[in-house]
């Protein structure tokens, strides 16, 4: 019960920020779901927890009037940041590289979520999320159906083979028929390609996230969602998709 109450408060409160927020309060939001993102994730892979705020920096920047340019922002942020603790707070490197890690594999992409939202409109931000819990639902249901053959055993062993092909399948039927309406113009073909992209990416972010779970011994990357463990756990996927949606939208649609 306390899975379907928090889920769809979330689907609420999502649905309510994408339609009615203005994208300086949209930034806002995203933020701060960049660093408790960051903080999971810090946490998970043992990483200096102080960093947490670079991921929200990057999807404020990024997302905002200088946009794309703030990449190179990032560029010198992750050699300051790398230097900074290797050099004065005792860190090896691959452990300040890991933290300052979270800018890339968190900011990025929430920063390009409120750049497609602002550029390409409310639509386009629904039909990727929708995109995403579509393919993920239709990989839980056909894998209990018809699963049989583990995906990636040693990372996630409820994932199966046949779940991930019914998660293609359903996500590319998706993305045809509710992306011809989304993106007027845009050819059956682009559109069924995006969805077999969109799924493929999905399911690497969530296997991405498993194996990182699965070195640091814990089940949920937080407790913070009743039923629904962490903010990383709920995004995982959309994650990954996030950069492909958007070079897929300055291609067909820009």
């Amino acid at each position: 019960m306390n899975r379907l109450v928090s889920g769809i408060v979330l689907a609420a409160a999502a649905l309510a920020a994408i339609l009615f927020l203005p994208v300086f309060a949209l930034r806002l939001v995203v933020s701060v779901i960049a660093a408790l993102a960051a903080y999971e994730y810090l946490r998970i892979v043992g990483a200096d927890i102080r960093v947490f705020p670079s991921a929200a920096v990057v999807a404020w920047v990024l997302s905002g009037p200088v946009g794309v340019a703030a990449l190179w922002l990032l560029v010198l942020m992750t050699f300051a940041m790398v230097a900074v603790g290797v050099l004065f707070t005792g860190q090896d490197a691959p452990r300040a590289a890991a933290g300052t890690f979270s800018m890339v594999y968190i900011g990025v992409p929430l920063g390009l979520l409120v750049m497609v939202h602002d550029g390409f409109g409310w639509q386009a931000t629904i039909f990727l999320i929708a995109a995403v819990v579509v393919s993920d639902s239709m990989q839980y249901y056909t894998g209990r159906m018809f699963g049989r053959r583990p995906l990636a055993p040693t990372v996630s062993p409820k994932k199966t083979i046949e779940g991930a092909l019914g998660g293609v399948v359903f996500g590319a039927i998706f993305t045809t028929v509710a992306g011809s309406y989304v993106f007027t113009g845009v050819g059956l073909v682009p559109l069924a390609v995006l969805g077999v992209v969109i799924v493929a990416l999905g399911i690497i972010g969530d296997l991405f996230e498993s194996r990182l779970k699965r070195q640091a011994g814990v089940k949920d990357s937080s407790d913070l969602i009743p039923g629904h463990g962490g903010v990383l756990d709920r995004i995982d996927a959309l994650l990954f998709a996030i950069p492909a949606f958007w070079v897929f939208s300055l291609m067909y649609v820009a």
